[in-house]
């Protein structure tokens, strides 16, 4: 799998400092271009115009949660399979279950590494691209 293939991330996080954290992690250090939305209304709007490649989607937020915010992003032309990567401190087998079970390839821990967040995406995304292959 190329790994260079992996541009664009839509990221949505409520925390103004989890955001700015991650933001750094996965430009400065993963080189990804990235569209930060500070709920999942702003996801739902900006996520058609930013075509990305994988959307990297906090659980907890008021109003849409990230489980509402995924269900309507699939609902959008270009996004029904676009991969998703959920990003909590509810980690529990069951609730990491449930997530993969809404169709996100995986979950990231929160409070997660900023050293290593980009590489866990790609890997995540990787392993994802290599079992579409199988």
């Amino acid at each position: 799998m190329n790994p260079d293939l992996l541009k664009k991330i839509l990221y949505v996080e409520d925390e103004p400092d989890i955001q700015t954290v991650a933001a750094m992690a996965l430009q400065a250090l993963g080189g990804f271009e990235l569209e930060c939305c500070s709920s999942g209304a702003e996801a739902v709007a900006k996520a058609p115009a930013f075509e990305p490649d994988v959307i990297l989607l906090d659980v907890m937020m008021p109003d849409m949660d990230g489980p509402s915010t995924l269900q309507a992003l699939r609902q959008l032309p270009g996004l029904a399979l676009t991969p998703v990567i959920f990003m909590t401190a509810k980690v529990q087998p069951q609730e990491v279950e449930h997530y993969r079970a809404l169709g996100a390839l995986d979950v990231i821990h929160k409070p997660f590494d900023p050293m290593s967040l980009a590489d866990q995406v790609r890997q995540i995304w990787l392993h994802a691209e290599a079992l579409d292959l199988e």
